[in-house]
């Protein structure tokens, strides 16, 4: 159980800083990780991110940088320096974007001795089908276009990719290095609903596919026993 319980990081989709150190407080025994995402970084700001690492949770801020190769890269510099243990940028930012990111806080974690976080690259969004792509004028299947960017992503130099459990198999095929992280959003066990979500997997399927970590939002901090959810997810997983 030990093990299948750090592969799940908890979504902290709230509004406020005080209902997200509640659902902290309450999990932060029955799981691996926490995610802190765009609207509790707008809402909270760093202050909140740097009061939850100093209290020795391990965090995934959400970050989901996509710009000039410079200005992410000076960006990822400060995320490393708030200790969060990983963050994620757009995959679809292109190969000179992540590899500079990628050396920049590299270098910052050598000069200033920190630990250098997780750098992971978001593919396709798991709210995103063929329809979307085709919006947007991308013409290749949702599966090769994610297999194209986790790809690039680890040419460039990053941890892992951010990937629906749809297409964790195929990252597995495509990429032989067994270090590389695959982290599937996306995620419903068998009691809850899919919301808004399109390319989703149970989470003993998304492990049994190769997923390292699994996300996991609404169908724990919407449920009337955030604990017993937690629990559940982990027996499904254990069968």
């Amino acid at each position: 159980m030990s093990e299948a319980k750090n592969r799940i990081i908890v979504a902290l989709d709230v509004p406020t800083a005080d209902e997200a150190l509640r659902h902290i407080d309450e999990l932060r025994n029955e799981v691996g990780a926490f995610k802190i995402g765009l609207q509790l970084i707008t809402a909270a700001g760093t202050p909140f991110i740097r009061e939850v690492v100093e209290d020795g949770v391990k965090l995934f801020l959400d970050t989901k940088f996509h710009d000039i190769p410079t200005t992410v890269a000076k960006a990822s510099m400060e995320v490393a320096r708030l200790g969060v243990w990983m963050f994620n940028i757009h995959a679809s930012g292109g190969f000179e974007m992540m590899a500079q990111t990628v050396d920049a806080v590299r270098k910052v974690c050598s000069r200033d001795n920190l630990t250098k976080p997780k750098i992971i690259g978001v593919t396709v969004l798991t709210s995103s089908d063929q329809e979307t792509l085709r919006q947007i004028g991308i013409v290749r299947e949702v599966k090769d276009q994610v297999r194209n960017l986790a790809l690039l992503s680890e040419k460039a130099g990053l941890d892992g990719v951010v990937a629906s459990p749809q297409e964790v198999s195929l990252i597995r095929e495509s990429i032989s290095n067994p270090e590389f992280m695959v982290v599937t959003p996306g995620i419903r066990p068998s009691f809850a609903a899919a919301d808004d979500q399109k390319r989703t997997m149970s989470p003993k399927e998304a492990t049994q596919n190769g997923a390292n970590l699994i996300v996991i939002g609404r169908p724990i901090l919407q449920a009337d026993s955030p604990i017993e959810a937690v629990r559940a997810i982990l027996s499904e997983m254990d069968k």
